[in-house]
């Protein structure tokens, strides 16, 4: 498994909140303690809200604020996307003043969200994570308007009904009922390769809605 995926997946389980403790979550991914240690370190230098410490365990928090602003999520996603497409840019002085803005930023987060320079770039695993930036604004029309979307990515193409988009730490996923396969699945927007809305919407179905889908994911 890529490390990326290793440490997406790690996102994935501690997004629920809930304390889990180092050997448990380095059995689950297949890693050694050491190994594991170094992802934590690694997600919380990278801005993933990651609390905890070894031989503690670790969790997620989703707290965001700056000193006299409150940030909502979509508001901290869009500043974190902004900041993210400048410091990729080829104009060297954005680039460089992308840099300086973030690190500032991370100076007046509070302590347990500014950890290990959670805004450095240089040490985010995802810097790919920039691709799927195009998709945004088209997902998030068809999740307003309940439209189904044909997707293209690493299982092909599929279609989807979009149900919710989830931000951890510069990643966006997309939370779906895929009638391709006839399930619920969780995507990453950066490895789309496509998204297009199809003519047909759809209708919250028993089984088949964003509350269906959170109570299934809890199962696991």
């Amino acid at each position: 498994m890529a490390r990326k995926d290793r440490l997406y997946d790690l996102i994935q389980i501690l997004k629920d909140g809930g304390l889990h403790l180092a050997e448990d979550l380095a059995k689950t991914v297949g890693v050694s303690l050491r190994t594991l240690y170094r992802d934590m370190e690694t997600l919380q230098a990278s801005g993933v809200p990651v609390r905890g410490e070894r031989g503690v365990g670790y969790q997620i928090t989703a707290a965001y604020t700056l000193p006299a602003l409150n940030l909502t999520r979509t508001e901290l996603e869009a500043l974190h996307l902004g900041l993210a497409a400048v410091g990729e840019a080829q104009d060297e002085e954005l680039a460089q003043a992308a840099q300086a803005l973030a690190a500032r930023i991370d100076g007046v987060l509070p302590e347990d969200r500014a950890a290990a320079s959670g805004w450095n770039f240089a040490t985010y695993p995802f810097a790919d994570a920039v691709r799927g930036f195009r998709h945004m604004p088209p997902l998030r029309q068809a999740i307003r308007t309940q439209q189904k979307m044909i997707i293209s990515g690493p299982d092909g193409d599929q279609t989807i009904r979009p149900l919710g988009l989830d931000y951890w730490g510069r990643v966006w996923t997309l939370a779906c009922w895929c009638e391709t396969k006839g399930q619920f699945d969780t995507l990453r927007v950066d490895q789309l390769s496509d998204a297009k809305p199809l003519p047909a919407g759809f209708v919250d179905e028993p089984g088949k809605t964003l509350v269906d889908y959170l109570a299934d994911r809890g199962k696991t």
